[in-house]
Parts: C-alpha cells; sequence; structure tokens
C-alpha cells in the first residue's frame, strides 16, 4: 500500500477534492465591499485558524510512509505477493464502493458526521496494521483506508459552508497549505525517527494511532454548519436580487412540476444531464479526459510504488529504507510544479493536446525508467519527477474545466470525472493485480503501466497533430486571422485554481 496515498490525492485540488458553494449565498456586488461586523470577522478568523490546525494534526502519520516494509518485515512477515495480489486491491474496491455514497452523505449530513466516519476509519486503519496478524485484517485495513480517502471531501467543502463567499479564496489557501505542511512534517517526522532514532515500525505506528486519536478529539469539537449545497436548504431565498443558479432553477421547476417527494432525485438526473452536456465542450473534454485516464494509472502508480522499491532494494536494515523523505520531496516538489503551472502562458485552446502529450510521454518514460534501473536512488528520482508531472497540469486542468461552469456544475464534473477514474483503476486492478485476475508481480504491472501511458501519449499527441493542422488549416482559409488573445486571463485563471481549491 502506498505510503502517502490519500494525503497526494488531498494535494491535488483535483479529483477529488470537491467543494460545494452555499446557493442562498450570492457574491457580493462588484461595486459594493461586504462589512462584515467585528464578532464575526473574529469568529471566521477563529474557525479558520482551527479548521487548518485539524487539518494538520489530521495528517500527521509518521508511519505511513512505511506501511508496506512494514507489512513485508519479519513483524508481520507477509509475502510479496500476498502484499500485491490480495491485500493492495481491496483499496481500489473499497474506494470505488464508498465514493458516490460517501459524496452524497457529506452534503446530506453536512460534513461533520462525515469527518468523524472518517477519523473513526483512520483509527481503524491502525489499529489493524498494529494488532491484525493476517491477510483477511489486512484487507479490512485496506477497506477503511478507502473509506478515509473517498471522505476527504468532506474537509474540502467544509470550509467554504463556514465562511462568506468574499473569503473562499484565502480560507481555500490557507486549509491547503496546512493541509500540505501537514504531510510534509509527517513525512519527515517518520523519516528523522527511523533513521536517527532507529524507531522500530511498530513504533511508528503506535504514534500515528496517538495522532488519530488526537484527531478524532478534535473533530468532535467541530462546529456542524447549517447548509449545504443540495439538501436541508430554501432554495426560496434570493439575496441582491441575483440570478438562481442551476441547482436553484432546477428545484424550483421541480417544484412547480408536482414532484416535491421526489425533487432529490430529480435535480441529480438533471444536473447530470448538464454534465453531459459539458462534455461536448470542446475545451472541456481533452481535461476531463486526461483527469479520468491519466489518474487512474498515475495511482495505480502509487499504489504498488513501495512494493517496488522493495524489490530493487530489499533492506534488512530499517534504519536505510527513505520512503519518508522521498515523501517529503515530491511533496514540496508537487506543490512547486503545480504554482508554476500558474505562469505558463501559451494558447491553451491550440496547445492542450500537445502539452498533455509531452507530459505523459514523460511519464511513460519515467515508468520505464523505475522499472528496469537497479539503483533504488534513480527509483526515487524517476518517481519524484512522475508526481511533479501529474501536479504540474492538475491546476491547468482545473482552470480549464472550472472557467466555464458554474461552482455547482465544477463540483459535480470533476466528482464524475473522478468516479470514471476509479471505475477504470479498478477495472485495471481486477485484471492485471487481483489474485483472481492475472496475478501479475509488481515489475511486470508497472510493464503494463508503461505500456498504458505510452498508448495515452501517443493518443494526445495525434490528437494535437489533428487540432493543429485544422488550426493551419483554419488559418489559412480566413487569411491567417489570429486567435483572440487571452493568454493573460488564462494564466491569472490557473494561478487563481493553484493557489485555491474553489472548485476542484
Amino acid at each position: 500500500m502506498e505510503s502517502n496515498k490519500e494525503e497526494d490525492e488531498k494535494q491535488d485540488p483535483q479529483p477529488i477534492e470537491l467543494q460545494y458553494t452555499p446557493v442562498e449565498e450570492q457574491q457580493p456586488s462588484p461595486t459594493e465591499e461586504p462589512k462584515t461586523p467585528p464578532a464575526d470577522q473574529n469568529e471566521w478568523k477563529f474557525l479558520l485558524f482551527y479548521l487548518c490546525f485539524y487539518g494538520f494534526m489530521t495528517q500527521l502519520r509518521p508511519g505511513e510512509s512505511f506501511i508496506t516494509p512494514f507489512l513485508l518485515s519479519p513483524e508481520r512477515n507477509f509475502t510479496k505477493q500476498q502484499v500485491t495480489n490480495e491485500i493492495t486491491p481491496v483499496l481500489s474496491y473499497s474506494y470505488m464502493a464508498v465514493l458516490v455514497p460517501v459524496f452524497l452523505l457529506t452534503d446530506y449530513l453536512r460534513y461533520k458526521p462525515v469527518l468523524i466516519l472518517q477519523s473513526l476509519s483512520h483509527i481503524s486503519v491502525w489499529l489493524l496494521l498494529l494488532f491484525g496478524a493476517d491477510v483477511i485484517a489486512m484487507q479490512f485495513m485496506e477497506f477503511f483506508y478507502g473509506i478515509t480517502m473517498a471522505a476527504r471531501v468532506a474537509y474540502s467543502s467544509y470550509i467554504f459552508s463556514l465562511v462568506t463567499p468574499a473569503k473562499y479564496q484565502r480560507a481555500a489557501g490557507y486549509s491547503r497549505s496546512s493541509i500540505l505542511m501537514g504531510v510534509f512534517t509527517s513525512s519527515v517526522l517518520g523519516q528523522l525517527l527511523l533513521t536517527f532514532a532507529g524507531v522500530p515500525f511498530q513504533t511508528l505506528n503506535y504514534i500515528s494511532l496517538g495522532f488519530m486519536i488526537f484527531g478524532l478529539i478534535l473533530t468532535l469539537l467541530l462546529k456542524r454548519p447549517k447548509r449545504s449545497l443540495f439538501f436541508n436548504k430554501d432554495f426560496s431565498k434570493h439575496v441582491n436580487g441575483g440570478h438562481p443558479s442551476e441547482l436553484q432553477k432546477m428545484t424550483s421547476e421541480t417544484r412547480k412540476g408536482g414532484l416535491c417527494s421526489g425533487w432529490r432525485e430529480f435535480v441529480i438526473v438533471r444536473m447530470l444531464r448538464e454534465v453531459k452536456e459539458t462534455f461536448r465542450h470542446s475545451q472541456l473534454r481533452p481535461w476531463s479526459l486526461w483527469w479520468i485516464f491519466n489518474s487512474a494509472g498515475y495511482y495505480l502508480m502509487l499504489y504498488y510504488v513501495q512494493i517496488l522499491w522493495n524489490e530493487i532494494y530489499p533492506t534488512i536494515d530499517n534504519r536505510k529504507v527513505y520512503n519518508g523523505a522521498v515523501d517529503a520531496v515530491s511533496t514540496l516538489l508537487g506543490a512547486i510544479t503545480s504554482f508554476s503551472a500558474g505562469y505558463l502562458k501559451i494558447r491553451w485552446s491550440l496547445w492542450s493536446e500537445l502539452v498533455i502529450g509531452l507530459v505523459t510521454a514523460l511519464q511513460a518514460g519515467l515508468l520505464i525508467l523505475m522499472n528496469t534501473t537497479s539503483s533504488i536512488w534513480v527509483c526515487y528520482a524517476a518517481y519524484v519527477l512522475f508526481r511533479s508531472s501529474y501536479q504540474f497540469l492538475v491546476p491547468i486542468a482545473i482552470f480549464q474545466i472550472a472557467s466555464s461552469l458554474s461552482k455547482e456544475l465544477c463540483a459535480l464534473v470533476f466528482g464524475v470525472n473522478t468516479f470514471f477514474a476509479t471505475i477504470l483503476k479498478t477495472i485495471i486492478t481486477i485484471i492485471i493485480a487481483d489474485k483472481r485476475g492475472l496475478a501479475l508481480s509488481v515489475h511486470l504491472q508497472f510493464y503494463v503501466y508503461f505500456v498504458y501511458f505510452t498508448l495515452l501519449a501517443v493518443v494526445y499527441l495525434g490528437a494535437a497533430v489533428w487540432v493543429i493542422g485544422k488550426y493551419k488549416h483554419d488559418e489559412k482559409k480566413n487569411k491567417r486571422k489570429p486567435l483572440p488573445e487571452n493568454n493573460t486571463n488564462e494564466t491569472a485563471m490557473i494561478d487563481k485554481a493553484t493557489t485555491s481549491d474553489s472548485c476542484a
């Protein structure tokens, strides 16, 4: 099981971090500055500080970077085949099974109960790691891990239900920074304790369990919001004469049609129809497909890379296991590349497919390098670059998808993309990793991932040739009339997506 798989998904303003925007709150007029009473201002600052502290503390799991070495160590003595083909595949199945129910329950229950569920699942993970002794126990551990990954949406959206729209960007920036700092601190702490203090894996897991119990206490003290996006709302309220959102329009039409008893299901059906229309948009389609296909392969690599490291460099001395340091470096570099994407000035309507194709080709090369090298340091470096290249494209994809959608549809589109990616990831797992499928070894799996990313790169580059050729043809036909210059606006939006989780 990959060390930082949950934290890595949290870093993506992506995926899978869906934020909900309360529809009864309307954005203030551009000519008016919202006036916040001093008492309310102090309250929201305290809530923001507490939530950031909560986000930081819940990431402190120093044993997480060393879960796979722990399972393969004499302390647990599982075989590589058991970890690869019986234990790890359960994570994909669990995540797919609970993703949609947790997504809906998060909003319906107004966030806090799902955050409590996440904390309880985290505690269950570490209890099973510490006291489980057979494959069944480890499979249940992966099942609870899948719940914690699906429940991350609750934290991502919770903060937006507590602050006004004018404070969304600042709140998102602070909460995202607290998560990244927690991931980085956790990885560094685990590595220092292991390498310099000689702390065994078992003790690292006890320390992680202690942090998880403390995180549960912090969760119980969280304030429960009074509003949500889909449910528990009065859609009739409109502030400042603002226009109703898509959700409000759908709900209003449903009530007029006399279908009040089934309005929740009707709204979801209508929103899914809206999503279907968005996929016809030429600007959204390539990036939504990138999100689905690339992220599926990306997270499969994350789930199994620690097993590959153990194959390349099976260590007896725990002090020489540097998984925590690699996770810390990849987290930091991923944040830097994600931020740098905001400064890339190109015409995305023309060059999107080419950029995706080149980055995907680089990822394919890094995968074959990781799988064929005999040096663990080369494998570590390739892994860091692979993660960074993915993080580089995430904010660009967010801009391309979110720039033409409302916040409601933005959240739904990202949710649908993530769900399809999870289905694809599960299908691949069943075929190549599960013992009921081909049950391939980790080296053979990475060859499959290499072929997968190579095919994606070929498709993207072929699409790029077609798009560029079509543009050149149209340019000649229109006497080389240039496309509208929108680089500045695009760059600004990408930079905003990098520093804020307002849509992902």
